[in-house]
């Protein structure tokens, strides 16, 4: 069987564009797909993309395709107190970094209708009431065992007609869910498979969740929560599952902050004559300190566009990512997304919140000039983190993947960063150097400073005294750069017969292959660690090294 979207529900090719199926409350009874899930990633535009936020899309985006399912995207924007554009920007900007597509889109600021229409329809079956109550105030309130509010009995046990009366002059009401409470519920719940049932002594909520097992909540610590507000408003609880039964999602994986949710949504699945779909929830992702990763308080590093900023490949911090919270049978850690894909199971998932190991520190956030030789800073004044900053497994899988990434596929994915540092800096170039850089970086932007001295035409000032081979003096370094100088004019500036030449010279002096090697290096690059000198200076070019060992000479007569 086929698996995709609901006939007639059209497919979006363009990403990142919410728009709006008007068709979709009629398609919702169309019994095709059944057998193929569907899952859906409902952020709130409330703030940047969470790095939580990602690792629940990408669970989702993995089961979807694991199992040849649908994957919808929805935009949760019906908060329009919090709402902003810039949050809107931020979670597609963290989206399309990672590459990863959906098979239909809606936002559900667009469904406000069908919301409304799921409430009534409850309130007709006797399932909601209508609370004309101002405040949560008065003798007629009630109250669960931890002091928390209940209902107001006064409306609850309110008339039909007293209800409609009073609503057809104008008073403002909020809809309320009538939470079972008692026997007189037994008609309406309890029928096998509800999800309320008594169970010792008391009325109880049920469901079955795919990685904590069975829950169950008393009844009677639910409030009669609202569904639609005073102003007419859904609240998030109704047009979460109004959406969720009209796109026919099968399965709802998300956040173990959402656990306590669920119990409400059961009740309004069931009031609404929809089987609940499967419920999956993800264990937390924390801090080192143990405290739920926040925006508020973590900040930027808790961003997916920090880690796309800092030079992480997407598909490292995929891999990252799938490793807090769910582990592949065989324990491995390197993953491709294919692999993940193919992997990819909800028996996988850990119950156990997952740490993410950065440094908390306004100390641990460096800017451009601190990770950047002087002279040498990005045109853009970017704020950047030390790879100190990061958990040090993101770091590692990402150095993991750079260097399983074929030369050119790396290149090109260096090149905008060496660019916006060096602008002069071209893809030719770029494809020359990486082979040399490709072991000495963990991030993309450890290119910079692994490969500067390439792309500059005068190198930075650096220290004469590190011209001074192992075991000689200023005089020997003086000695081998002019007779660098005189050899390398008539060398081709390939591996083989730079290596000979260098080396040949080297005896004639009467020193090390070694001592002959870092004034060398050090004259072309600027410093001592740098990649291996032979294909250093093919890459360089002769006119250029020939230039800079002039310089070295220059600046060892001050030694």
């Amino acid at each position: 069987m086929r698996c995709g979207p609901v006939p007639g529900r059209a497919r979006l090719t363009p990403l990142f564009r919410c728009n709006y199926h008007p068709n979709i409350a009629k398609m919702s009874s169309n019994p095709a797909n059944l057998a193929c899930p569907r899952v859906r990633f409902a952020p709130s535009p409330t703030g940047f993309l969470h790095v939580g936020s990602a690792r629940t899309f990408i669970f989702n985006w993995l089961y979807a395709r694991h199992n040849g399912g649908t994957m919808i995207f929805r935009l949760d924007d019906t908060d329009f107190e919090r709402n902003t554009e810039a949050s809107v920007n931020s979670i597609f900007d963290g989206l399309k970094w990672l590459g990863l597509d959906w098979d239909e889109e809606y936002k559900q600021s667009e469904r406000l209708d069908l919301h409304r229409k799921t409430a009534w329809d409850i309130f007709e079956k006797g399932l909601a009431y209508r609370d004309f109550t101002p405040a949560h105030t008065g003798d007629s309130e009630k109250s669960g065992a931890q002091g928390t509010w209940l209902f107001n009995s006064g409306m609850r046990e309110l008339s039909r007609e007293e209800s409609d009366r009073r609503a057809a002059t104008g008073e403002t009401f909020a809809l309320r869910f009538r939470v079972p409470r008692d026997e007189s519920t037994m008609n309406t719940w309890g029928q096998p498979p509800s999800a309320v049932r008594r169970a010792e002594g008391a009325w109880q909520i049920f469901f079955n969740d795919a990685v904590y097992g069975e829950q169950k909540k008393s009844a009677a610590d639910i409030e009669d929560f609202a569904l639609l507000r005073s102003d007419g408003m859904p609240t998030y609880h109704l047009a979460s599952c109004a959406d969720d039964i009209d796109t026919r999602i099968s399965h709802v994986i998300r956040g173990q902050d959402h656990l306590s949710n669920t119990f409400k949504h059961v009740l309004i699945f069931e009031a609404a004559g929809a089987k609940p779909p499967q419920f999956a929830h993800l264990p937390l992702l924390v801090a080192p300190d143990g405290t739920k990763l926040s925006k508020r308080r973590h900040g930027p590093v808790v961003s997916v566009t920090t880690y796309r900023d800092a030079g992480f490949l997407p598909e490292a911090f995929i891999n990252f990512l799938c490793l807090l919270g769910w582990s592949p049978k065989n324990d491995r850690e390197q993953m491709s997304l294919g692999e993940l894909k193919e992997s990819f199971t909800l028996e996988g998932i850990n119950r156990s919140n997952a740490v993410v190991n950065f440094k908390d520190s306004a100390n641990d956030i460096a800017t451009d000039s601190d990770v950047i030789p002087s002279g040498l800073q990005p045109a853009r004044n970017l704020l950047s983190y030390s790879e100190e900053t990061f958990d040090p497994k993101a770091v590692w899988l990402n150095a993991e993947h750079i260097r399983a990434l074929p030369v050119d596929e790396l290149s090109a994915r260096l090149l905008p960063v060496i660019q916006a540092t060096f602008p002069k800096a071209t893809a030719e170039k770029m494809l020359a150097v990486t082979p040399l850089i490709r072991e000495r970086i963990k991030l993309l932007r450890d290119a910079i400073t692994a490969a500067d001295f390439f792309f500059v035409d005068q190198l930075p000032p650096y220290d004469p005294a590190e011209l001074i081979p192992q075991k000689g003096d200023a005089a020997m370094a003086k000695r081998v750069l002019e007779k660098a100088h005189e050899v390398l004019p008539n060398v081709e500036f390939k591996h083989d017969p730079l290596d000979q030449a260098l080396r040949a010279a080297s005896q004639e002096l009467g020193i090390k292959a070694g001592q002959m090697f870092q004034p060398i290096r050090v004259a072309v690059c600027g410093r001592k660690n740098a990649p291996p000198l032979f294909e250093t200076l093919e890459v360089l070019g002769k006119e250029v090294v020939l230039r800079r060992i002039e310089q070295a000479i220059a600046a060892s007569a001050t030694t």
